[in-house]
């Protein structure tokens, strides 16, 4: 909560900014003015532009570097470091997930595509949460990484409307401790 705090009061204090800027602009509405002091005017308004810009740019920079630099997204294009592979096709209205085992504690590459159109790949874990989940789409392998902590029956649905069959295509997995079968 404390990053929506932050925003909130990045908000309040934006808004209050824009107030400020249209109380000015009130007060120097009735004031006479003669070309210099137009000049001076105008020429101030754009540096006080030009500054708030800066200091938007940097404050958006900085946010959006804070709450995404940790975003989980491994690279698409090249081998993982992955210590399991699984495959995955999703199709009307099935899953093929091969091989349909793997260890707990180990990461897992999973790489994820469609044989049709495309389709919504969740993991939910054996209390029901989702997991991790990607998109599978036809032509295209999406790579999720992931290491699994509980071992038990992992369950594979589909999140996104594929056609009628759509509500059953699901499909099940076990995650075991490790040297186990």
């Amino acid at each position: 909560m404390h990053l929506q705090d932050a925003i909130w009061g990045i908000t309040l204090t934006g808004m209050g900014l824009v107030a400020l800027g249209f109380i000015l602009v009130i007060l120097q509405a009735g004031k006479p003015a003669d070309d210099a002091a137009t000049a001076k005017s105008a020429q101030t308004a754009r540096r006080f532009q030009a500054r708030l810009f800066g200091v938007l740019l940097v404050i958006f920079a900085a946010g959006s570097w804070a709450t995404l630099h940790n975003y989980p997204i491994p690279p698409q294009h090249r081998m993982l470091d992955a210590q399991q592979v699984v495959d995955v096709t999703g199709r009307m209205w099935s899953w093929q997930i091969e091989p349909a085992t793997v260890e707990v504690g180990r990461s897992v590459e999973f790489r994820v595509t469609s044989a049709d159109v495309n389709h919504g790949f969740a993991i939910y874990a054996p209390d029901g949460r989702i997991v991790t989940q990607t998109q599978a789409m036809p032509g295209y392998t999406n790579v999720l990484l992931h290491a699994f902590d509980v071992p038990g029956t992992y369950t594979v649905q589909c999140l996104e409307f594929c056609g009628i069959g759509h509500a059953p295509m699901a499909a099940e997995f076990q995650v075991v401790a490790s040297g186990g079968q």
